[in-house]
């Protein structure tokens, strides 16, 4: 992009921001942030935010390296921990109101894994039950979520998320959002 795609303003709010507060507006007990590139500028956007920061020093070798930093963490600081819900900073239409669905279908499903449903497909934000971090902690570096989704899809239970196929990873998917004007509330 050219740029780091986490500080590109959408309504106001970088989308890290904006992925933040949707995670502090949700009734998570804590939000674990995983730094990498550009660490100082991305912590700088959510200094104020009561948020825990961790930073994957290996960001280059892959999104796996991230997951696995950052679930490291929680098993370390947070061993009460009985999931962990993952997302991307890059889903702006992500709301609270969708990662409440994911908790309360965690909660009453029994199932150990909910995953967001969009495109035919299954992925983040997606929670894992503590019966699955060990299966986290061996996807590749160059591995996501999805990979345990898959794998283990007759475990998985879905919450439709219909915009969740809207995820911006080129200047190109970042300009078609910003022309839809379509900003998505926090909280819905």
């Amino acid at each position: 992009m050219g740029q780091p795609k986490q500080l590109l303003d959408v309504g106001g709010v970088t989308l890290l921001r904006r992925s933040a507060q949707v995670a502090l507006l949700s009734p998570t007990s804590k939000v674990v942030v995983v730094l990498g590139s550009n660490e100082t500028q991305h912590r700088e956007a959510l200094e104020d935010l009561p948020v825990e920061f961790i930073v994957n020093h290996y960001w280059k070798s892959g999104m796996g390296s991230s997951i696995k930093t950052g679930l490291h963490y929680v098993i370390r600081e947070h061993e009460e921990a009985q999931g962990v819900m993952m997302m991307v900073c890059d889903q702006p239409a992500l709301s609270s109101l969708h990662l409440d669905a994911l908790i309360k279908t965690y909660t009453a499903s029994g199932k150990k894994i909910v995953a967001s449903s969009y495109d035919s497909t299954l992925g983040v934000p997606a929670i894992f039950g503590r019966s699955f971090y060990s299966n986290i902690l061996m996807l590749g570096d160059e591995q996501g979520a999805r990979k345990i989704i898959d794998q283990f899809s007759d475990q998985v239970v879905s919450v439709p998320f219909p915009e969740g196929n809207i995820d911006l990873d080129t200047m190109e998917d970042y300009s078609r959002y910003l022309a839809t004007k379509k900003i998505t509330d926090l909280r819905r």
